[in-house]
């Protein structure tokens, strides 16, 4: 099975979530990296065909990330371990749901899911398509910011009920069944920054950011953060089929170009960003040209330098210049 990310095409019409029935509630298996509550708290959670509506429904407060799995697939298992390691990280900014396939049939043809792993998104109850196939864990965070992006612009800002600074389950912050260290806290400014955002305070944290990076210009996360903030602070309250149009009519108009990346990589439409930039560099020359490259540098941090997408465009901008 391919192991690069869905296009979001990928899933439109595909899930049909009222054939799925209301069982009465059962014990679900523990997932692959220990139990997870069946309850729907916790940042771990199991997903069955019995609470798949009102996992859903929790995405209108916080990003759900939803994988199917099978306990018969090993590298299907491991990979359940490596979300449930970085979910755990992000300290309940998301709700990870596993689905063991082979116990929940019902979501399972919901799906219409021909192999596993498979992960979804929910954002404000509508599915994002991730991943098909087991995915290096630097390339899962990356993802995941790209949804917390996403869902920031569609005002989904909550984080999942009952789960402490340090991402652990329950009130005593004693950890998850699975034993997950706690992760240190966020540097100061880095928490002033997520504050913010969680504020809905761009500027601030732009501002937070560009301290941290003063203070140490080698601040990866800083450089990262500060390119996700400025991504949502020039989409804000843009409308994609106006941009979409407008740039269509004018396709050397650089600002018109760059507009329309920014918001396909809000909507996880990456690789269409990258070939719309390269394509202005091509069309364009001296200060546009320029422009147009810049820009697409810089998304290349806000989607993650290590990202195989990157790696790609780079030789497509190449390609381009010379």
């Amino acid at each position: 099975m391919s192991q690069q990310p869905f296009t979001a095409a990928a899933l439109r019409g595909a899930v049909d979530l009222s054939s799925l029935k209301r069982p009465a509630p059962q014990a679900g298996p523990a997932s692959a990296g220990g139990s997870t509550s069946t309850d729907g708290a916790g940042v771990v959670i199991e997903g069955t065909d019995a609470a798949i509506r009102d996992i859903v429904g929790a995405s209108t407060s916080h990003p759900v990330v939803m994988v199917l799995w099978s306990p018969r697939l090993q590298e299907s298992a491991d990979f359940v371990a490596t979300l449930e390691r970085v979910a755990r990280r992000y300290a309940g900014r998301f709700q990870l749901a596993t689905v063991d396939v082979d116990a929940n049939p019902g979501i399972l043809q919901a799906f219409q899911v021909q192999a596993v792993p498979v992960t979804f998104a929910f954002v404000q109850g509508q599915p994002v398509p991730l991943f098909e196939g087991v995915q290096p864990e630097a390339q899962v965070v990356a993802v995941v910011d790209q949804v917390l992006a996403l869902a920031a612009q569609h005002g989904v800002t909550g984080t999942v009920p009952g789960v402490d600074a340090a991402g652990q389950d329950g009130p005593d912050g004693q950890g998850g069944p699975d034993g997950a260290p706690e992760e240190p806290p966020l540097p100061p400014l880095h928490q002033k920054a997520f504050d913010a955002i969680e504020a809905d305070d761009l500027d601030t944290a732009a501002d937070a950011y560009r301290e941290a990076l003063a203070q140490s210009p080698a601040d990866t996360d800083a450089k990262i953060g500060l390119a996700q903030v400025g991504l949502l602070q020039r989409t804000r309250g843009a409308d994609l089929q106006q941009a979409r149009a407008a740039a269509a009519a004018a396709p050397t108009d650089v600002d018109a170009q760059i507009l329309v990346a920014d918001l396909d990589v809000l909507g996880g439409h990456v690789e269409d960003a990258f070939v719309r930039l390269i394509d202005t560099v091509r069309v364009t020359a001296d200060a546009d040209r320029n422009q147009a490259r810049e820009h697409l540098v810089e998304l290349f941090e806000v989607v993650g330098t290590s990202d195989e997408r990157v790696a790609r465009a780079r030789k497509a901008l190449m390609s381009a210049l010379f």
